[in-house]
This record gives C-alpha cells, structure tokens and sequence, in this order.
C-alpha cells in the first residue's frame, strides 16, 4: 500500500493504480493536455472532479520540490499548487520511483501550445515579458531557479498580456536572499536553455523571421536587468525634486509592484536624497481589486476591472465610499456580465479575461456605431460575434482520453490522432489585439515611464 505525503489527503487517490508504472497507466485515469518537454514521465490524471499533473522522480527529489513549492506558494510566488507525494510504490518487478502531484492550473498553455506557425511578432514580446516579470518576482522572493527555461513555466492570458507561472522546482533553492551571482548564474542558464528552445521553434517553422533566437535571449536578458533596475536600484537626486521619489513609487506600481517600504538618506549637507526600495511585492492591483470586490485576477486583468469600475463611479456622479461603489459595480456591472455567459462557452475564458475581452468588443462596437454601446449589449455582441468561435482554453471538462484515439495511447499530452492536420484555431484577440493606427510597446518601456513621472512631477 503506498503512503501519501500531502497537507490535505484525498481519497480519491488511494483507488488510482499506483502499483504500475506512470507510463503504462491505462487511458481511463488520463487526460490529453498539452504540456511542456520533460525529463521525467508526466501524466495528467482525472481525479474526481480535478484534474492533476502526475511526474515520476527520485523521492528526494519529489518530496524536496513539493515542500518548495509549498513555501513559494505562501510566499505569494505564481506556481502550481503542490497537492502530495505518492511514496511507496511497488510494482510486479519491484519499487516505483514516488509520483509528485500538483494541480492542474485552469486556463493555462504551455509555451508550445502558444508558439504556432504564423504567430505575431507582438505576442512573442509579451510571452517574453511575462517570463521576465516571474523571474524577477522569483529573484525577489530569494529563490534561485538553476534550470530557467519556457519548458518549466505555463503562461495564461491577463488582459492584453500574459502571466507565467512556476512548473517545475526540482532544481531550486530558497534562500533568504540572493547574491548577484546566484542570479547571474540563472541568467547564465537561461541564455543556454533559451537559445536551445528558440532554435528548435525556429527548425520547426515556429518563429517568424524577424524573431532571431539570439536576438530574443539577448532581449529577454536586457528586460530582467531593466526590471531588476528599476526594483532595487539607488536613486540619487537633488533635495528640489523630492517628486522623483513619488514617481519611482508610480513606475513600480505600474509595472504591478507595490513598495512596502523605502530606505531614503540625505548627504551631510541635506542637498543630495538617495532612496531605494526595501521591501518590494508583486500584484499591486490584484491586490486592490481582491480588497474592493474579492475577485481573484491577473494583474493586467485586475487593473482592465479597476479602470471600469472608476469609470462606472464617474458616470454616477456621486460620493459613495469607495468599497461601495466597488459593490454596486460588482452587482450591476460585472455578474450580471458573466452569468450571461451560456454553460457550453465558460471554458472559453475565465471570468476576469472574458470581461477585459467584452470591453475590448464595446470600445470597438462604440466606435464603428458612433455612440455609446450598453454593457449588456455588447456582452452578448462578444458572446455571439466572438466568444462561440474562440477555442476552449479551459481544458477541465476535456473528455476522457479513452473515449477518442489517441496520437499515442503512452503519452495522452500529445492530443488525438484527429487533431493533428488541423489548423491553429482562429482567435481574433491575437489577430487584432492592436488598433493600427495605435503603435505597439516594445516589452517594458522602463525609460517612457520615468519620462511620463518626471512630467507629472513639474
């Protein structure tokens, strides 16, 4: 009988067939989903009404990684939830490596999944950007990753961008704090797995031409350094622009990071102040909307819903408390919004995206109408015009892989032999994500928010 390690036991597991080998597990405990390239035996399994990755490893190794990514987990780092060790496995020819479980993350894609023929050159850059915010946020919270690559990280769209999550931590460490050479030996690693990675989608066609894999690493490495900057780094000014202190505040809380604490000393002759961050989180409006509304966003998303809701105060011309306001918005605007979604389309996106991609489809509408579209019109335009054709990201309420013939019946995450010829679903937020006449960001324009504070602070 195998043991469990796990914080809270569920007995659905103990009637799995633990006794055989992850890789001959029969196709009704399986789930075909896309995954990344691993190391390891990886299986995705129904349990109950959840579904749960399964990765076979040295028990060590499973039970140093499930207790990591337990402490990231309260640390408030984006990675999947550690939900046990199976330890104790016997099989007819003797003892199975320990199987480590972790919760599949809704509406999440791994970057292969993303990468596709004909892809936008601005959705690189945001697949990138994402991956430099978890890093520095990794950085941050003193975890050294030693094996950075797209392969150990699963992306989800936030608003127009997206969030990268944690996957894999078999290699990492925590610490209370790193060194410049802890990180630059990450970054060191990932130029190595990076260029690996892009070379192979470029061999496969995946990358257009304009996108080089050195060219990427290289960017990807610049944006860490000019985030990294703009987190911890002195800043020197004279005692006449005490504003540059507020607007260092601002960039941070733009880029999603909230600054819990400010070290500022002045010179011996109190004409020179230098301040820099101390305590440094990530989630500044995902935190706010969570306080106004107890919704759980992104932190793109999070900041789509709070620009509406001070939209919806202003156009009720009133003086409400705030935590009022975010009430009657949440009850007049936002439910009403995602319960008219039809049950067949919830998996098309979660709630905070499809309203973020509603408000997209109403500013739109507005502007070829010439007029105001209402809320509720333009929800069900969305759901009609776009949301029906859009393909279902949530991956929950998949069927089980026994019931279609699989591409190969060892390793379901390959996807069904129907599926192979056809073409990428069309999905018009990646086509059209960008008005023309609106020219795009180029990743973290760092140098425009410091123009943008200096400005307000005149």
């Amino acid at each position: 009988m195998p043991r469990f390690l796990a914080a809270k036991p569920d007995a659905d597991l103990l009637r799995l067939p633990w006794h055989t080998p992850l890789a001959e597990w029969p196709t009704e405990h399986l789930v075909a989903l896309p995954r990344g390239i691993s190391r390891h035996v990886v299986r995705f399994i129904q349990v109950a009404d959840d579904i749960v990755a399964a990765k076979e490893i040295l028990e060590q190794v499973a039970v140093d990684e499930y207790r990591l990514l337990t402490e990231l987990r309260k640390l408030g780092v984006p990675c999947v939830e550690p939900l046990g060790v199976v330890l104790g496995r016997t099989g007819d020819d003797g003892p199975l490596d320990p199987v480590l479980l972790t919760k599949h993350l809704p509406f999440s894609l791994p970057y292969r999944a993303l990468f596709y023929r004909g892809i936008k050159a601005d959705t690189v850059q945001r697949l990138l950007d994402a991956m430099v915010v978890l890093l520095a946020r990794l950085h941050l919270s003193g975890f050294y990753w030693g094996d950075v690559s797209l392969s150990n990280i699963l992306f989800r769209r936030d608003a127009g961008e997206f969030a990268a999550y944690l996957v894999d931590a078999e290699t990492g460490e925590l610490h209370e704090r790193l060194t410049d050479g802890q990180r630059e030996h990450d970054l060191d690693i990932a130029t190595t797995n990076l260029y690996g990675e892009f070379l192979d989608l470029e061999a496969g066609g995946m990358l257009d031409e304009s996108l080089e894999p050195a060219w990427l690493v290289r960017t990807i490495i610049e944006r860490y350094h000019q985030l990294w900057g703009e987190l911890t780094d002195v800043e020197e000014f004279d005692e006449s622009e005490m504003y540059r202190l507020e607007g260092r505040v601002r960039r941070l809380n733009t880029l999603g990071f909230d600054v819990a604490e400010i070290e500022v000393s002045t010179s011996p002759d109190g004409r020179k102040v230098r301040m820099k961050p101390k305590v440094v989180d990530a989630g500044h409006h995902t935190r706010r909307l969570m306080r106004l509304t107890g919704l759980d966003a992104e932190e793109h998303q999070a900041r789509r819903l709070l620009n509406d809701m001070d939209t919806f105060r202003a156009s009720l011309r009133t003086n409400l408390p705030e935590s009022v306001l975010a009430h009657k918005w949440l009850m007049e605007v936002f439910e009403p919004a995602i319960n008219a979604i039809p049950e067949d389309l919830t998996g098309k996106r979660d709630p905070a995206q499809f309203f973020h991609e509603m408000l997209d489809y109403r500013w739109y509408q507005s502007q070829r109408e010439n007029r105001n579209v209402p809320t509720d019109e333009a929800v069900q335009g969305y759901i009609h015009d776009v949301l029906r054709g859009l393909p279902d990201e949530h991956l929950g309420a998949l069927e089980p892989a026994g019931e279609r013939e699989l591409l190969n019946k060892y390793d379901p995450s390959m996807g069904f032999a129907d599926e192979q010829d056809e073409a990428p679903p069309y999905d018009p937020w990646e086509d059209q994500a960008n008005d023309p006449d609106i020219p795009l960001a180029t990743g973290f324009d760092i140098e425009a928010l410091r123009r943008k504070a200096a400005e307000q602070g005149r």
